[in-house]
């Protein structure tokens, strides 16, 4: 059995993304000016970005047999994704999401498939994956899957990596799954919503006495991010985009170059930075993954 040293579970799709004339309000219409299909997902494109810099990686889950559930896998494969631990099943289909993105400033707004795929079954061979990883890689959009491996994986001692992105109604779920990260980065809704806290500062200082955490931090889109060093919170900036094409993915993307600097030994504001410039370079392109850089790029970027 390969090993590989990030593993992720979480959501895969393949990603509609239209680019549209104007944004319309609701009950109104537009018109599509250009179509783009990519894969798409929080935990999927976090890969696609391991992969693209450099870093062996797989991704667990549950697929069906239908045209969707194939480009799916032939996407994730045509970028160096592994996808020898996706388990076909008949009673299981391929997810779809519709993006539409606004032309005057680059932002996405996005109509994600609901996955009622059933849970995977964790047989020894799929528990072993986890086992010999250095990181599993979640974003919580299927509940049961995702605590289930934070579990196996705490079993083994293998770091766990939260997206924290979607959220459950039960907070009470959100908590104990953020509980069980050691590496917390969340978008800008999560820490408020799950901490009850009114502010990020306070949020990230109260989410970070949840478990053992080794990371905590959130982002802010083009307002950089805050992650929890030594004990205080510290605002890291973005890098500034020389042209904002679509933003669909820039937080995936994010969280994917953090884990590949992570394990390839930088340090916190290093990871923070290296990651911070990967996401601003894939704005340029339509889409969460035509725009990932090489890893030469981002250094080059981060040094200058």
């Amino acid at each position: 059995m390969d090993k590989f040293q990030i593993v992720g579970v979480g959501y895969g799709c393949v990603d509609k993304i239209c680019m549209v004339e104007d944004f319309p309000v609701e009950d109104s219409s537009t018109h599509i000016t250009s179509r783009v299909i990519q894969g798409g997902g929080a935990v999927a494109t976090a890969l696609v970005a391991v992969a693209r810099l450099g870093v062996p990686c797989a991704f667990i889950g549950n697929i069906g047999n239908d045209m969707m559930s194939d480009e799916v896998v032939r996407q994730f494969k045509e970028d160096g994704v592994c996808t020898d631990y996706m388990v076909r099943r008949d009673d299981c289909y391929g997810l779809e999401s519709i993006v539409m993105v606004n032309p005057e400033s680059g932002s996405r707004t996005k109509f994600p498939q609901r996955d009622f795929n059933p849970p995977i079954t964790w047989d020894q061979g799929l528990k072993d994956v986890i086992r010999d990883a250095k990181i599993l890689h979640l974003d919580g959009t299927h509940y049961e899957n995702a605590i289930n491996a934070a579990r196996i994986a705490k079993e083994y001692g293998t770091l766990v990596s939260l997206d924290g992105c979607s959220m459950q109604k039960d907070n009470e779920k959100n908590k104990a799954l953020a509980t069980l990260a050691d590496i917390l980065i969340m978008n800008a809704k999560y820490p408020l919503r799950v901490s009850g806290k009114e502010t990020y500062d306070e949020a990230l200082l109260e989410m970070a006495t949840w478990g053992h955490k080794s990371i905590i931090g959130c982002t802010l889109g083009d307002k950089g991010s805050k992650f929890v060093i030594d004990g205080k919170v510290v605002n890291f900036p973005s890098y500034k985009a020389q042209k904002v094409v679509d933003t669909t993915g820039c937080g995936d993307v994010f969280h994917g170059s953090f884990l590949n600097a992570y394990v390839s030994g930088m340090d916190l504001e290093t990871c923070i930075r290296f990651a911070s410039a990967t996401a601003c370079c894939k704005c340029a392109m339509p889409g969460g993954r035509a725009g990932i850089p090489t890893r030469e790029t981002v250094l080059k970027m981060i040094r200058e």
